[in-house]
C-alpha cells in the first residue's frame, strides 16, 4: 500500500471514532509506520486515537507524539489526581491493595507486585480515564508462579485457538515467565491480540514481542 493511501485510510479511521476529535491530530505515513502528531484533550483520547490508527490494514508501527493539553479550569494538582486514582483502584474488585501510586506534573506511575496480568491491565485502564492525567507509566510487577515449558505450552495453545490469530506463523519462547514471540502477522491488531493472548497465561511475567508485521 503508498504511503498517501495509508495516510488518507488512518486519517478516515480517525475520522469516524467518536472518542477522538481528528481535527486535532496530524497523520504522516512512511513505510507502513504512521506518526501522530497534534494534541488531544485527555489520555484518553490519546490511548483511542492510537488504537484506531492500530485498527487500519497496512499499519506496521505507530508513533504517537501526540500531546495532551487540557483547559486551564480543568487541571488539577498532582495530589488530587493521586487521591482519585487511589480511589477509584479501591473500587476495582480486579486490583489488589499492593498497587500504589505516583504523580508528577501530571504524570502518573503506577507500582507495586500483583499475581496475574490482568489485574496490572486493569490498574492501568482505571487511572488513563482520570482528569488530569497526561500519562502513565506501569512499574507493576508480576509474581512468577509456573515452570517456563508448562507457560510456553498454555501459550502457544492459547494462539492456536484463538480464529484472529495465524499461529503457525508464531514461534514462542520463553525463560522462566520472560515470553517472547517472534514471526510474522498481517496486521498491527494481529499482533497487539497476540501479546495480549501471551499475557493472558499464568506464570508470564514479561512480553517481548518481536512480531513483525507484513
Amino acid at each position: 500500500m503508498k504511503d498517501k493511501d495509508l495516510q488518507q485510510n488512518v486519517m478516515d479511521e480517525l475520522n469516524w471514532e467518536p472518542s477522538v476529535n481528528a481535527a486535532h491530530i496530524g497523520v504522516t505515513a512512511s513505510d507502513g509506520v504512521v506518526t501522530l502528531t497534534g494534541t488531544v484533550s485527555s489520555y484518553a483520547e490519546k490511548d483511542a486515537a492510537e488504537s484506531a490508527a492500530g485498527r487500519v490494514y497496512g499499519v506496521k508501527g505507530i508513533a504517537d507524539e501526540l500531546k495532551v493539553i487540557y483547559p486551564s479550569d480543568q487541571r488539577d494538582d498532582d495530589a488530587s489526581i493521586a487521591e482519585r486514582a487511589l480511589h477509584v483502584l479501591s473500587w476495582d474488585v480486579m486490583v489488589p491493595a499492593a498497587v500504589k501510586v505516583r504523580v508528577e506534573n501530571g504524570w502518573l506511575t503506577l507500582s507495586g507486585e500483583v499475581n496475574w496480568n490482568y489485574q496490572r491491565d486493569a490498574a492501568d485502564f482505571d487511572v488513563r480515564k482520570l482528569n488530569g492525567v497526561v500519562g502513565v507509566t506501569n512499574e507493576i510487577t508480576i509474581k512468577p508462579t509456573v515452570q517456563a515449558s508448562a507457560v510456553k505450552e498454555k501459550i502457544v495453545g492459547a494462539l492456536g485457538r484463538n480464529a484472529q490469530i495465524e499461529a503457525d506463523n508464531i514461534t514462542v519462547t520463553a525463560d522462566g515467565g520472560r515470553v517472547t514471540l517472534a514471526g510474522d502477522v498481517d496486521t498491527w491488531y494481529e499482533r497487539d491480540l497476540a501479546e495480549t493472548t501471551a499475557w493472558s497465561a499464568p506464570g508470564v511475567t514479561q512480553v517481548n514481542n518481536k512480531l513483525t508485521v507484513i
